[in-house]
């Protein structure tokens, strides 16, 4: 384990923040502390905070969340959008809440942008504008992401260095902030006044498990993949298809699992197609968190879940006088 936080971050109530890659078991853990500590469970999971999404995100069962609550859990529509920036507000308010209750916050997930702008802070931001986004998803749909890749670099080649060409989403927002303001998101990030680590009710304290061998989680990865589908993951999809208030251009229908069984359906692919992109997409999910947290500053490093990684978390708290 690390050093301890500085003084400046022990004057404020502690906040664990628990990260790690899809299928690592950070769910698990983060159980096993709620049993040892007084703690207020948050989720930072991008696709848990969507009502009916439930197999497919791997949010623990009914049983299980009616024993251990979890803040900011099935609290959006699928068919509504939820910005980084919204969940640092909610993250904050629930923070302060848990803090007046007497518990921990214990933020897990493993959407890695949202425990960086509880940790960097946000810059204002335009809101987004559906014709711009709409003029963008023809762009790539007439000549591909790439060619919304080569746009950003020219105008915003910082961003376009730092987002890889396979990443829609953050192209298309870059894309869309330059489109809107004439300025690059770099030149936002710069310039923009920030809300910083000082709105925080808490210090954050970050702690990762990850797998001991890349191979090992790949076949859990393959394994828990499987046990979805066999516990309802396709009719869980069908109920979502069924709506007519949802498609596959919406954040929640681009989670992975729900993009490639939604492409099933749609007859796009066969079973064995949906089955192989379904775990290929998850592995490359993995390989971007795990990327993620190899330049994490200050990452309290833990062992897979077990007794030893609760020891050293319990330590960790008792160290920086909790």
């Amino acid at each position: 384990m690390n050093s301890p936080a500085s003084n400046s971050k022990a004057q404020k109530p502690a906040a664990i923040c628990l990260l790690g890659p899809t299928a690592v078991g950070k769910t698990q853990l983060a159980l096993e502390l709620a049993d040892k500590l007084p703690v207020s469970l948050i989720n930072v999971d991008s696709a848990q905070i969507y009502r009916g999404m439930d197999i497919g995100t791997g949010k623990p069962d009914a049983a299980t969340l009616a024993q251990y609550p979890h803040q900011l859990m099935d609290i959006m529509d699928p068919s509504q959008a939820y910005s980084a920036a919204d969940f640092r507000d909610d993250a904050i308010r629930v923070m302060q809440e848990a803090v007046d209750a007497g518990k921990t916050p214990l933020l897990v997930g493993g959407t890695m942008l949202y425990f960086k702008v509880l940790r960097d802070g946000l810059a204002d931001m335009p809101n987004a504008d559906p014709e711009i986004r709409r003029e963008i998803e023809e762009l790539a749909a007439n000549l591909g992401w790439e060619a919304v890749h080569a746009e950003l670099a020219t105008v915003d080649p910082e961003s376009a260095a730092r987002i890889h060409r396979n990443d829609p989403q953050r192209l298309q927002r870059a894309l869309e902030v330059y489109r809107l303001t004439g300025k690059s998101l770099s030149a936002h990030h710069a310039t923009e006044s920030m809300k910083t680590a000082a709105d925080l009710p808490c210090s954050l304290h970050f702690m990762a498990i990850q797998a001991a061998e890349r191979a090992v989680l790949h076949e859990r990865i393959a394994a828990r993949f499987q046990v979805m589908l066999a516990s309802g993951l396709i009719e869980e999809v069908q109920e979502l298809y069924d709506r007519e208030d949802l498609h596959l251009k919406l954040p929640s229908i681009k989670s992975v699992g729900y993009r490639q069984v939604w492409q099933y359906l749609e007859g796009d692919l066969d079973y064995d197609a949906m089955v192989e992109r379904s775990i290929i997409a998850t592995r490359q999910l993995a390989k971007r968190q795990t990327t993620w947290l190899r330049s994490w500053p200050n990452l309290q490093q833990l062992d897979e879940p077990s007794a030893k990684s609760i020891d050293n978390v319990l330590k960790y708290l008792e160290s920086v006088s909790m």
